[in-house]
Parts: C-alpha cells; structure tokens; sequence
C-alpha cells in the first residue's frame, strides 16, 4: 500500500533499533515504515504527501505523563502567561497594558508557570508595584502554589476586606489595622488559592472551545502530542469536561488526551469513585480521548501539599483508613490509580495500605503510580516496583528548588528526586511537568532539568550521577510515559505500528549546547499522521490560524510561553539588584546561593524576603 505522508532528508530518533533512521512512512495514522531516504521513497504514490524535512531532527511526539490540560485549556484565554518572560519590568508591562484592555467584570490572571528566579531582577513583583499597573481592574496573581497577589481592586472584587472572617484554610495577611494587604499565603494548604482564584468570571462555552483549542496548539507548538490529564481541583467529571468531549466529536482534538478523575470534596471521595465506576471505566474512548484512571487526589486526607516554604505536613491519623476504602473499591474494579506524593513519610504509609489491600486483593498488573515522589527512600522505591507501580516525575523542583535548599539542604537536593535510582531498580518512570499552575508546560524546561539537574534560576541540584543523558530523558518523555496510560508498545517510539505522533525539532536536541535545549521548539508537529503545527519553512503545511475570542484575551496580545529572546529562561545572572521590597510572610531574609556565570555566589540584598 502507498503510504500517505512520507517525511524524509530527517535525522530521526526512533527510541528503537536502529537508534537513528532517515526517513519514514505514515498510513492510516499509523507509522508504516522507517529507514534510510532511499527504501522510504520507494513506497511513495500519486496521492502520497511528501516532506522534506531539510535535515532536521526528528523525535517521537513528546508525551506529559502529569498535566492539567483540561482545566488549563477552559481558562487559556483568560490568563496573562509570564512562562518564559525574562524580566519583572517585562512583566509588569505586560501586566499594565493587559489591565487597559481588560473590561469589567473581567481580572487579569497570571496564574502561575514562572518563578522569580527566571527575572534579571531575581525577585517577585511587590503590591505596590501591582496596584501601580493597576489600579482599577482586578489582578489575581498566582506564584507556585505558595501564594497570590492581588491588588485592591481584586480583593474588593472577592470581598476580602477589614470585617472578613479569617479563611478556613489559609491566610489573608493584614496590616497593622487589620486592612487585607493583598497577599494571600498558602497555610497550611493551597485552598485559599485555588478557592479564590475559582470566584472569578469565566468564559462563554463558545470561548471555552476556542480557548482549549489554542491551549492544544500551543502545546503542539512543543511537540507535546499525547498528555495525561490528572485532573485537578474544581474541575468535576463530568460537567468540566463537555467542551473537550464537544472538541473530540467534532474531530477537533490536536493533542491525545487520557484523563484521571479527581475527587472532589473531602469525605465523599468513595462516594465520588463508586458513581464514576458505574458510569465510565478505564480505556473508554479511542486513542485521542480516553478515561485513564482514579487520582491524583483519591483522598484529601492523603494529599501531602508541596510548598517548601512551609515545613513538611503530617497526614491526618484517618488516611490509612479513609485510603484504603477507595483503593480497595477501585482495585475490586480494575481502575488504575495515581496519587499526588511529595514526602516519603506520606508513601510510607500509603504503601502500608496498598500492601493491606494486595494480599487481599492482588494488584495483579493493574497500572498504579505515584506522582511527584521527590523525597522516596530506596527502600520504598522497592516496595513500589515489588507491588508493580510506577512513579511519575516532574521538574517542579526546578521551580522551587532554591527553597527546597533552603528548608532541607544542599545534600538533600542531590536526590530529590532520585530519578537515577528509580531506573536502577527497573520501575516505570514517565516525565512530566505539573503545569500549569506549578511549573510551565514547556517540556524542554524540564529535559534540561533531567539532563542538567539545575533550576531554572541556574542552581545545580543534582549530582551527575543523578542525572539522565538526552536519550534517557527523551524515552522517559516518550515511552517512559506511555507505561502511565496503559498504553506501552502503542506510542513512544517511532516505529512500524505505532502511532504516527512526532515533531520535527528547531534545532538539534542530541547536540545543541545543554543551556539551548530550554529554548528548543517544534517546527513541525504531527498528530496521527496529521499536522497540528508548522512553522517556519513548514508553514505552508499548517493548519488554519484560529482567531482568539474574546477579543481583548491575553493570548491575542502575547500568545503563550514567551517568544523570541534567549534570555527567556535563566536571565543573565550578573543583572543588578534593584532592592526593591517583597511583601514579608514574617519570616527571616533569605540569602540563596544562586549559580552565577563564574561561579557559585551569594546574593547580598534582602530581595528575598517574603
């Protein structure tokens, strides 16, 4: 049979044998063949589509084994993104010019995927700063999971004011005459968050399709083919998930989705399983849309929250009791879980109950993993390839990792996470980001992360003996990931069978110099043997543009991750430091050791008070 598409003059990395191939063929979305220009070419036809790819390389279509792209895509277009912008100046610009084009009721949103330490100024934006850029329409900006800025517009908008209650579970910091300042602290948890954030407007259904649509090619734009979904808090099954099911009907989808439900409301976590197990079950669907499991939250009682500015929590006394119910209803169904683990004091006691439930209820191949798991001993690293799970890792500590030495040490951060011990003793590992309202979704952020070991402020964390070469980071991106869908064997490598997901690379992954790797970007993304995504010489082979709705949305104005400047990620680290105030948590100075151009060095200002 002729093949459909061919792309050829390539340098392709096939993850397989032979580890690099110069071209392949693409039929019924599926790759046919793979080999050298010339055997390619032979099985060219009248109707086939042939590409050049001018030398290029090629790699299989990246896959985020931990996202939130169902959520993130209903509110793209309302978010200002500061993913890659190199400086706080650049920022509040952005910021000031968003505010002049927002209408009422509508906020500005910045809403995470940034860190201070990517700014020349190396230091978060003040209130005063924020209210100066804005002073009448309301501005809701999220840093990590640690905490939220907001201007005073915002906080008369939520109704935070001097005869408000203390929130449940967080703090509202106030000044001396008990007056909202505006900063919003993560204490002891991030509901006061992502609760808030939650008060305000959201966009029609009609820009909520346009919205998740752009998200999906911005994705693409990175070469992410393939994401799993592990839901999130206020995004309920099945309410929050009509406008991808509409996206997916429609054929409308460029990016392949498995989603987990995420229970919702503490208590009624079983309650929440035992409904979706009668409505749904894993593998419902087709390769582009499909339930994928339970999680990441199964019970809040679990949920180990991974703020490093805050010491570790200790999980209630009822977990054991309120996780093993849900497991054990979820194993007696065969759906596979995944939990939200930071500290190996809550996968100590998590794999306490998944024993409990396996001598009763062999687990038996089920596809089980933890998330995160940045602090696991080896010895409950073996426990989890003893029980056959799988642990899913993502570069968040490249975003925190400057405080997560500060709280527990240099030494400690060597092996957090520690990736290489995970391969040594043969368990799955599936590479990922967390974004977007943690780390950003720019994928290769986090492959340098895995091949460098450095934050992206520049921090050396890891050791080299902790640290993945290129071909290793790229499987865990790729087939490493495919293990946490259940779908091993089907995507990852680009060879006869599988599916025909690939991007063809801005530039040379396997040799580029490590600090150009966090700018790499896609040129050419395919999708089942479709094109989601070209740019430059490919640009004749894109999709349709779609216009941005509504009109004055962020993403009309400065689209994504930040464009066009090398200076994106890791800003010169010899910027001079302005002194400027951080708004104070009350806590001590902090003096980081930040890795500068010539070495390591200490920054000798108070810019990281908080």
């Amino acid at each position: 049979m002729p093949a459909e598409l061919i792309l050829h003059n390539t340098k392709i990395a096939t993850n397989g044998v032979p580890s690099f191939v110069e071209a392949i063929a693409i039929t019924e979305g599926r790759i046919a063949a793979a080999g050298k220009d010339d055997e390619i070419l032979r099985l060219r036809g009248p109707q086939t589509r042939v590409i050049d790819g001018g030398q290029r390389t090629v790699i299989p279509g990246l896959n985020d084994s931990h996202m939130h792209p169902i959520r993130g895509g209903l509110n793209y277009n309302l978010e200002l993104r500061w993913d890659g912008v190199p400086s706080l100046a650049d920022a509040l610009r952005m910021l000031k010019e968003q505010a002049a084009r927002t209408p009422a009721p509508q906020w500005v949103r910045v809403v995470g995927g940034w860190t201070e330490f990517q700014f020349a100024e190396r230091r978060m934006p003040t209130l005063d700063e924020i209210n100066e850029a804005a002073p009448d329409t309301p501005v809701f900006v999220l840093h990590l999971y640690d905490r939220a800025l907001l201007n005073g517009a915002a906080l008369r908008a939520v109704g935070y004011g001097k005869d408000s209650p203390e929130f449940p579970a967080g703090e509202v910091q106030r000044d001396s005459r008990g007056n909202p300042t505006g900063l919003l602290i993560a204490k002891p948890n991030a509901n006061i968050l992502y609760s808030t954030l939650a008060r305000g407007p959201k966009l029609s259904r009609e820009d909520q399709l346009n919205s998740s649509r752009l998200f999906f090619r911005e994705l693409n734009r990175f070469g992410l083919t393939s994401v799993i979904d592990a839901g999130g808090g206020f995004q309920n099954y099945p309410d929050d998930y009509g406008v991808v099911d509409e996206l997916h009907r429609n054929g409308e989808l460029s990016i392949r989705l498995a989603y987990n439900l995420f229970t919702q409301k503490p208590k009624q976590e079983l309650s929440d399983f035992q409904n979706w197990t009668k409505m749904t079950k894993p593998g419902a669907g087709d390769d582009f849309y499909r339930v994928n499991g339970a999680g990441e939250n199964l019970v809040f009682t679990a949920a180990d929250f991974e703020d490093f500015l805050q010491p570790r929590p200790d999980m209630l006394p009822v977990m054991e009791s309120e996780l093993k119910v849900v497991i054990r209803h979820l194993v007696e169904n065969r759906w596979p879980f995944r939990l939200h683990a930071t500290y190996n004091e809550t996968i100590e006691r998590a794999l306490n109950v998944y024993e409990e439930v396996n001598r009763e209820i062999p687990f038996d191949g089920l596809h089980w993993f933890f998330d995160h798991c940045e602090t696991i001993t080896d010895r409950n690293i073996e426990r989890v390839k003893a029980l056959g799970g799988g642990i899913a890792v993502q570069n968040r500590m490249a975003f925190q990792g400057e405080y997560f030495v500060e709280r527990y040490g240099a030494q400690q951060a060597k092996r957090t996470p520690p990736i290489r011990r995970m391969l040594e003793m043969g368990v799955p590992v599936g590479a990922g980001t967390d974004a977007t309202r943690v780390s950003s979704y720019n994928p290769y952020l986090s492959l340098y992360w895995l091949i460098t070991g450095k934050t992206i402020g520049g921090l050396s964390l890891s050791p080299e003996e902790n640290r993945l070469d290129r071909e290793e980071a790229l499987k865990l991106y790729t087939m490493g990931s495919s293990w946490f869908s259940t779908e091993d064997g089907k995507k990852g490598a680009l060879a006869a069978g599988q599916l025909a997901d690939l991007a063809v690379l801005s530039g040379d992954y396997f040799s580029i110099p490590e600090e150009e790797i966090k700018h790499l970007e896609s040129v050419l993304s395919i999708v089942g043997g479709k094109v989601v995504y070209a740019s430059e010489e490919f640009s004749k082979l894109a999709p349709p543009a779609l216009p941005v709705s509504p009109d004055w949305s962020p993403v009309k104005s400065y689209g994504g991750y930040a464009k066009g400047s090398k200076r994106s990620i890791g800003a010169s680290h010899s910027a001079a430091c302005s002194h400027a105030t951080v708004e104070s948590r009350g806590e001590k100075s902090w003096h980081l050791p930040v890795l500068g151009e010539f070495g390591l060095w200490e920054l000798g200002c108070d810019c990281f008070a908080f």
